[in-house]
């Protein structure tokens, strides 16, 4: 294991709006240099202030916490490749720090709701820890090979599909709207990865599809959840002993630095563990059909954010696939939704 100081980073006198390629050295560590940090609490600070004003309207509450809980998704993916992009911190160490800094937000938020919260207790299953800890290893690891955008919309739609797999080995019948939404979303996948210039890393691919798995089976476990904050929490605790398997095997690999670590925590305790709290949040004012529709968002704000943050490009083939796939599970949720109201 290697520990290694916190980079003297030169900053540039002018930034450039012109996309670099993927592991480009860029100055990622100026968004956690001290004067930034100081600048965002003082522009942030009347944002807080407007914010509890819009927690207390019940839609704007509604529309707020969908809004963040996005952005917290795909700020996963973007601190993901900020932190491996420029090996700040491996695969194995991201996924350690980003599960415990997880558990640890998790068991606190959970702590102080605790008290005020009319919700039965729960504590999660073994098997939605397994599949957790799948996503997360799969995920670090696909994006070592991947570009930010590009993971985003493998994940998402691996999560949909095998959501949408599972319920017709149940026995859900698909009306061919939404056998329609399948077949275009899997052409997208197929365009994707088709041999050219820009085609995505076959083996980030296939680590990055075990990781949409993995997260669609983990959601669906948690479908009859009564109280799904817990189960998240308690389901974060229980990679704990995965994680030390991890950090055992992986030992003399393992290599750290202060930016890497923070941005681990931050995927961790900010983007996984506040993010899903707010999330839950915004459930409550959302249907089922909105819910799924508002998340095809995800992949498209973290490719936004690629190109700000880490300065990726947005191909044509990206956009393309993106429309494919997406558009798919787009046509898979409203014919689902359409059929379901007309049954009734």
């Amino acid at each position: 294991m290697r520990l290694i100081p916190f980079s003297n980073y030169q900053f540039p006198s002018t930034f450039s709006l012109f996309p670099y390629p993927a592991f480009t050295p860029h100055p990622s560590a100026f968004y956690l240099h001290p004067s930034y940090l100081l600048y965002s609490s003082l522009v942030f600070i009347p944002l807080l202030l407007d914010t509890a004003f819009v927690l207390s309207q019940p839609i704007l509450k509604t529309i707020s916490c969908t809004a963040l809980a996005l952005t917290a998704f795909a700020a996963n993916s973007v601190l993901c490749r900020l932190a491996l992009g420029n090996a700040t911190i491996d695969a194995s160490g991201f996924t350690i720090m980003r599960l415990l800094s997880g558990a640890i937000t998790l068991l606190i938020i959970i702590q102080f709701a605790g008290s005020k919260s009319s919700e039965p207790t729960s504590k999660g299953s073994w098997w939605g820890g397994a599949m957790l800890f799948i996503y997360a290893i799969t995920f670090s690891f696909a994006y070592l090979r991947l570009e930010t955008g590009t993971g985003a919309l493998i994940l998402f739609g691996w999560t949909q599909i095998t959501i949408i797999l599972v319920s017709l080995v149940s026995g859900n019948r698909l009306h061919i709207t939404e056998w329609l939404g399948v077949i275009i979303s899997f052409l997208g996948f197929v365009y994707l990865v088709l041999p050219n210039v820009a085609t995505p890393s076959l083996p980030g691919f296939f680590l990055m599809t075990l990781a949409g798995i993995a997260w669609g089976l983990y959601t669906l476990n948690g479908r009859g959840s009564k109280n799904p904050l817990m189960d998240t929490g308690f389901n974060f605790l229980r990679t704990v002993p995965m994680v030390l398997v991890v950090g055992v095997v992986s030992f003399r690999l393992l290599h750290f630095s202060t930016e890497g670590i923070i941005l681990a925590c931050l995927s961790g305790g900010i983007a996984s563990g506040i993010g899903y709290t707010i999330w839950y949040i915004a459930l409550r004012g959302l249907s089922a059909t909105q819910a799924g529709v508002v998340q095809l968002l995800v992949p498209v704000i973290a490719a936004l954010g690629g190109v700000v943050f880490v300065f990726e490009y947005i191909t044509l083939r990206l956009t393309i696939a993106s429309t494919l796939i997406l558009g798919g599970i787009f046509t898979v949720i409203l014919g689902r939704n359409y059929f379901t109201h007309t049954r009734n």
